[in-house]
């Protein structure tokens, strides 16, 4: 006779029903519309930076637009304490339902939300408000997605079905990318583009006394894909209306072996702390940096410092993301056979041996002109201490030393320079190979002085890079890889571009595709939403959120352009360390609803 327990091994190991698979596929496309939503901002970063950061030079201003977007990160760790309680006491279906309209209604008001020259400051004040909604909403998704659906999946083939979430953030990412392509060439096609204005709400002149023109995109048409949100929040609605409670979680709520304290019982002793602790240094803080620097800092990087317009950027970007995606379900079935483990780890450390050759070679088959270019020497000499490091999260310090308006310049131009002391007083100089231009000091300069100063600098800056081969004009670079339209890739450079960005994404799929099975194994059903969703977001919001504004900034400071990179390499190499001594191997034979059946510790 089969007793109870083989039923429900029997049950767990089981090919999946057809409903099943249906209330799985549903699951997955409602959180493909959460991460489409919450990562319009950073496909549009340096737009948007534009509006609601207008009266900060352009550097801190990029810095800026990395933050806003860096916060929705920040408190995803607390979306993550919230939202994992409610759906450990409450249930997963009723949580997607409250993440997703929060998400939905805070995507849309940016759409609408005025930019700096309308409100000033309040303007990014209640940007980043927005985004930390965003933020909150996405920590309490992805972990009762992994959840509902790990739950739902045959045991032998867990790593494969939670794969097909952990594909809803780059094809929300993907979606994101086509919908602003799509907008984007219907409105630059249509609509003529308009001055740049000043905050006074005069134009902006370029050296020979013309107004300098933005497209009509980055005037008003980049709202359309916020606004449009509104019609995938009410798909995303129904779909979640019509998914079914975790038949798990239904049957321990019904035995009332719920957890009452979910938090307290996953983090308030060694025992669960320790797991979730080890969760995430030695595995989730490593995949998020991999995850980030494959794809939002590769964007970035592409579009801001390899100087490719984004619209080409974002269609060499959505090529990858077309041509990679399939991985995430590749090397979630292979850890079904061979575990989680390895292959996470392995992602990590292919990452940090690679990055500074890949990148390099983006430079080097993006923008050969660029390339080229770096490897005439730059210094910049300045007075002892007269260099700020220019990270300014609050926007209060103003950077008018000569020295740091030489960086800025520089940084701004993507040119590979170094740093030097000079002379113990005068302004910082700039020598690029044979030409030296003096700096100047913003402080001491007021009114048409300090303008007069301004425009010396950067005419003759430009010249000397200009004379060193940079490629200051982007109109005159023959050089630079663009795409006319989407399918326009088929050419040997372009081909390599998105072959080497594709590398990057499997890159993420081999941290990524794992990760969500890989959770879901260390937690018991009563507190697995909660314990997976904390070390999860703190990798995740914290490790992988920041790592665009922190490399940026790195860069700026050490005038590398690679620099940054060291900031994802260290990270992957601390995961794979700390993953190697002390991640549990074989989590792919746990039965995860094992311990449903012991007693439950108050």
């Amino acid at each position: 006779m089969v007793n109870m327990a083989d039923q429900q091994d029997h049950a767990r190991s089981r090919p999946m029903t057809r409903e099943e698979k249906k209330v799985i596929l549903a699951s997955s496309a409602g959180t493909i519309f959460e991460w489409y939503d919450f990562y319009l901002y950073g496909s549009l970063a340096a737009i948007i930076g534009a509006q609601f950061f207008t009266a900060f030079p352009e550097a801190t201003r990029n810095v800026f637009a990395l933050l806003a977007f860096a916060a929705g990160f920040l408190v995803r760790p607390f979306g993550a304490l919230v939202f994992g309680s409610i759906g450990d006491l409450v249930g997963r279906k009723y949580t997607f339902l409250i993440t997703i309209l929060i998400m939905g209604f805070s995507t849309f008001l940016v759409g609408l939300l005025p930019g700096y020259t309308s409100w000033g400051i309040v303007a990014p004040i209640i940007l980043i408000a927005l985004r930390m909604l965003q933020g909150l909403a996405l920590g309490g998704e992805y972990g009762g997605a992994a959840v509902y659906v790990a739950e739902h999946a045959p045991r032998n083939r867990r790593g494969y079905y939670t794969a097909f979430i952990q594909t809803t953030a780059t094809l929300g990412l993907l979606l994101s990318l086509i919908v602003i392509l799509l907008v984007q060439s219907y409105v630059n096609g249509n609509y003529p583009s308009q001055p740049l204005l000043d905050l006074a709400g005069n134009p902006v002149l370029l050296a020979d006394g013309t107004p300098q023109m933005i497209s009509a995109f980055n005037a008003w048409g980049w709202r359309i894909p916020f606004l449009g949100s509104s019609v995938l929040l009410a798909i995303s609605l129904y779909i979640r209306l019509q998914m079914e409670e975790s038949p798990a979680f239904k049957k321990m709520k019904s035995e009332g072996r719920a957890s009452k304290a979910p938090m307290r019982e996953a983090f308030g002793n060694w025992k669960n702390g320790r797991i979730a602790l080890i969760a995430l240094l030695g595995l989730t803080a490593g995949q998020a940096v991999v995850w980030y620097s494959g794809q939002f800092y590769a964007l970035f990087f592409v579009q801001n410092v390899v100087k490719i317009d984004s619209f080409s950027a974002n269609v060499f970007i959505a090529w990858a993301l077309i041509l990679g995606t399939g991985g995430f379900l590749f090397f979630g079935g292979l850890s079904d056979r061979i575990g989680r483990k390895p292959i996470i780890l392995t992602g990590c450390l292919l990452a940090a041996l690679t990055y500074f050759p890949v990148f390099k070679g983006i430079t080097h088959i993006a923008n050969p002109a660029l390339y080229a270019a770096q490897q005439v020497p730059v210094v910049v000499t300045h007075v002892p201490d007269d260099c700020s490091f220019q990270f300014n999260p609050t926007g209060t310090v103003k950077f008018t030393s000569s020295c740091d308006i030489a960086k800025a310049a520089l940084a701004k131009a993507s040119v590979n320079y170094t740093s030097a002391d000079g002379a113990a007083v005068g302004p910082a100089t700039v020598h690029v190979g044979d030409s030296v231009i003096p700096s100047y000091d913003a402080s001491a300069l007021a009114g048409p002085e300090l303008a007069a100063e301004k425009a010396r600098f950067e005419a003759a800056l430009a010249t000397a890079l200009t004379d060193a081969g940079y490629p200051t004009n982007a109109a005159q670079n023959g050089s630079i890889a663009k795409a006319e339209h989407f399918f326009d890739i088929f050419t040997p450079q372009k081909l390599t571009l998105v072959v080497i960005l594709t590398y990057l994404i499997l890159l993420v799929t081999m941290v990524y595709g794992p990760i969500a099975a890989m959770l879901v194994e260390l937690f018991p059903t009563r507190i697995r939403y909660s314990g997976l969703s904390l070390p999860y977001h703190i990798g995740n919001g914290w490790f992988g959120g920041l790592l665009p504004a922190t490399a940026f900034a790195i860069s700026a400071q050490t005038g590398n352009i690679y620099a940054g990179l060291w900031y994802a390499i260290v990270v992957a190499v601390m995961t794979v360390v700390i993953g190697t001594l002390f991640v549990p191997g074989g989590t792919h034979k746990k039965d995860i609803f094992a311990d449903d059946d012991q007693p439950v510790k108050r």
